[in-house]
């Protein structure tokens, strides 16, 4: 059986950043303790465990954002802003409850978040497509003003009304599925023409979806690495599934099952942008004991 990892798998740029930033700060004595993380740093239980052992502890926002700063002050020395980004009213409260802050926002999130500011700023209405819980579109929002309009799926495309007398900017999250967000554009611009739509669907995040596809056609069967709690990784294995029906998620490597494998002769392995190389090695070295398999 042959094997084929696709080009992409692994931490993306903006994940390999928030890490290396973390890692940094651990081992830095001038950097102010106790130091969390607001959140999972990335949506993997193993970075996140990895970085516990670096003695930087996850600590959760509960309620509102001022409350919780008035529960941790002078309890907490440094905060760590995830890769996902949060709203501008953390950066004021931060230096009012003189916390140091490190930002390990995606330089891509940061762009779409400053999109979101320009463009209300210019009171234009906000359409967002991405799922409206997730961290980053609510920072993304929370840039914009908190006015915007949230598409995740066909039904709210159908119940969505705005008012045409006012300029419409459409904003996506980095990570959504590009197919979906060019669906929900075109019928946006079926009913308002003017929008204006605006690409902030990352490249990494184009690039892994562009790629699977065709390995999911061209193998026999597909394995998506990642965790339940990551967007990208789960939207991986959907497209994947698709085309496949031989597709299946897994978060680590003793969930590979031999069945999967019976009679089959090629198997191509991805994972998502928050999944670390230490993980796709394990899938890999598990693979080759499953069966032989040759590198592609």
């Amino acid at each position: 059986m042959k094997i084929t990892l696709s080009k992409y798998a692994g931490f993306c740029e903006g994940v390999q950043r928030a890490y290396e930033m973390v890692e940094k700060i651990a081992s830095d004595p001038t950097v102010k303790r106790p130091i969390f993380v607001l959140g999972s740093l990335v949506h993997n239980i193993e970075v996140v465990t990895k970085i516990e052992s670096l003695g930087i502890k996850k600590i959760e926002v509960e309620g509102e954002l001022v409350e919780f700063f008035k529960k941790i002050k002078n309890k907490v020395g440094t905060l760590v802003i995830t890769a996902h980004g949060m709203g501008p009213e953390i950066y004021t409260l931060a230096k009012n409850y003189e916390i140091a802050l490190v930002d390990a926002t995606c330089p891509r999130v940061i762009k779409v978040q400053r999109l979101a500011k320009n463009f209300s700023d210019k009171n234009f209405q906000l359409v967002l497509i991405g799922e409206k819980e997730h961290k980053e579109v609510v920072g993304i929002s929370q840039w914009g003003g908190g006015k915007a309009v949230f598409i995740e799926n066909k039904a709210d495309l159908k119940k969505m009304h705005l008012n045409p007398k006012l300029p419409i900017a459409v904003l996506s999250q980095t990570t959504q599925d590009q197919e979906f967000v060019q669906f929900a554009e075109q019928e946006i611009l079926k009913k308002y023409p003017e929008a204006q739509i605006l690409d902030s669907i990352c490249l990494a995040t184009h690039e892994r979806q562009s790629e699977i596809s065709p390995l999911a056609k061209n193998n026999e069967v597909i394995i998506v690495i990642g965790d339940p709690a990551s967007s990208n990784s789960k939207r991986l294995f959907e497209i994947a599934k698709r085309s496949n029906k031989n597709s299946y998620f897994i978060q680590k490597a003793q969930q590979l099952e031999q069945e999967w494998f019976s009679g089959k002769k090629t198997v191509a392995v991805t994972a998502g942008a928050s999944t670390p190389e230490w993980i796709i090695k394990e899938v890999i070295a598990k693979l080759n004991c499953i069966k032989t398999i040759s590198l592609a």
